[in-house]
């Protein structure tokens, strides 16, 4: 639900996040079903967290999994701080906890007894993670930087999935490398004549598609901050942590 009353700004009033905090300690069927979904969107930064700590491979698989059988089964939520928490700084410090207190296999064998079990590609993990550059990034800056990052492809999917619905998947992949800076990109002439448009269409679509572009960051990040006042300051944070 959204409140556009206010000329140039969108407020939103209930995010998927703050479904979570408003019933953390109660058994609700809904913030659990909210908190899988932003587990699974949102794992490979726990990850690559791992991986940049020193776990193996094996070892960082054991322990986000782990982690999120924990998290779905257990009051961990709270901890969570209703009125500033984040969903990107909880699951941080709910991880690091969970893996200082968990550590010897023994422990192990026992978390895999809990019945909640989320479906993580951890093989398409390790890929991407292998292509991370060995540059000097902390733990805590690969997780900010990785964040951010998988916002942007998660706002990038809704719209091209909205587009596709549209009819409109070759004027998308045609103009897509607009969206994203650092991306090569093709002339306005060459991207003309892959749309199927003229020169001046695709300028003027070029402008709609990077509002509506920026339209679904602002949704995506609004599913994990607790209410629509902290988006545009979570959009100031993560841009800061991809240029970083």
């Amino acid at each position: 639900m959204t409140d556009e009353s206010t000329p140039g700004r969108r407020r939103f009033l209930t995010t998927q996040w703050s479904v979570v905090l408003a019933a953390s300690g109660d058994d609700s069927g809904a913030a659990k079903t909210a908190l899988a979904d932003l587990c699974a969107s949102y794992w490979y930064p726990l990850y690559a967290f791992a991986r940049r700590g020193g776990a193996t491979e094996h070892d960082a698989q054991d322990q986000v999994q782990a982690f999120f059988a924990t998290l779905l089964e257990k009051d961990y939520l709270r901890a969570a701080d209703r009125d500033r928490g984040r969903f990107r700084t909880f699951l941080l410090t709910a991880f690091q906890n969970h893996t200082s207190k968990e550590r010897d296999k023994q422990n192990a064998q026992k978390r895999g007894g809990l019945r909640t079990h989320l479906t993580l590609d951890f093989r398409d993990g390790e890929r991407r993670y292998l292509r991370e550059p060995t540059d000097d990034l902390t733990p805590e800056r690969i997780y900010e930087r990785r964040w951010a990052l998988t916002l942007l492809a998660h706002a990038l999917e809704r719209l091209e999935e909205r587009l596709r619905k549209d009819g409109k998947e070759r004027v998308f992949s045609a103009l897509s490398p607009f969206l994203a800076a650092g991306t090569l990109r093709p002339s306005y002439d060459e991207a003309a004549e892959g749309a199927g448009l003229s020169v001046s269409a695709v300028k003027s679509a070029v402008r709609r598609l990077r509002g509506a572009y920026r339209d679904a960051l602002r949704d995506e990040i609004a599913r994990t901050v607790p209410d629509g006042d902290a988006v545009d300051q979570e959009i100031r944070h993560l841009m800061e942590a991809v240029a970083g």
